[in-house]
């Protein structure tokens, strides 16, 4: 199963290893999110386009990192973003970060799930990295509905009734601050948690994706 959706933003130059890695665990992956700049970046990276091109190649959908920042920034800047994505890096799909998870918020949020599909994003991921309203996992292909530490992952997970009626396949975790023996753990404890997508990683801080997760262990 392709159960691995890992954010990987660190320069392909300052570490080519970790790139090379994610190549290396090709059929874990549910795809790799592209963050070139916070986006896409104002020119071309001839660093990431190689990248990308070699992760497509092993079979893994490579997605374009989007901040909708909680609904602020426009649906002309944000088009303009997966404009740049597809025609820059040949992405497969896009991965909305920063998405305001309220009720109210939900209208503008399909908005840009439509535009990015009309541009022939797939799949679309929404991350609000908490339980939005239930809505919201109509709209998405993928929902991450837990982004943060691997403390707070253990202490005060709840998920809402409403994930009952969708499959764990629509639902990701991505947590980070994970002591190294505990990555399988923390893998195992997202499927029990009724996540079929995540990714657990070490690194903390304020960027605490730049360096890829251990492959998959099967679960207890």
């Amino acid at each position: 199963m392709r159960s691995l959706l890992v954010p990987l933003y660190v320069h392909p130059a300052a570490d080519p290893a970790a790139w090379e890695a994610l190549v290396a665990v090709a059929p874990d992956l549910y795809g790799v999110v592209l963050n070139a700049a916070d986006g896409p970046g104002a020119a071309p990276d001839p660093a990431f386009a190689e990248a990308a091109h070699a992760l497509r190649t092993a079979g893994v959908r490579v997605l374009g990192y989007v901040d909708t920042a909680y609904g602020q920034r426009s649906r002309q800047a944000i088009d303009d973003d997966l404009d740049r994505y597809r025609d820059w890096y040949r992405v497969d799909g896009c991965f909305f970060d920063r998405i305001a998870p309220g009720r109210r918020d939900l209208r503008h949020c399909r908005r840009l799930v439509r535009s990015a599909r009309v541009r022939g994003a797939a799949p679309v991921v929404l991350n609000p990295g908490v339980h939005p309203a239930p809505g919201y996992a109509r709209a998405a292909d993928l929902l991450v509905t837990f982004e943060g530490h691997w403390t707070t992952y253990l202490r005060s997970f709840t998920a809402p009734p409403w994930t009952a009626r969708h499959s764990p396949e629509h639902f990701c975790h991505l947590v980070y601050g994970v002591p190294p023996a505990l990555v399988p753990l923390a893998a195992r404890t997202a499927v029990r948690r009724g996540a079929g997508v995540h990714c657990a990683v070490p690194g903390a801080g304020p960027n605490p994706w730049t360096q890829p997760p251990q492959p998959p262990q099967p679960p207890c």
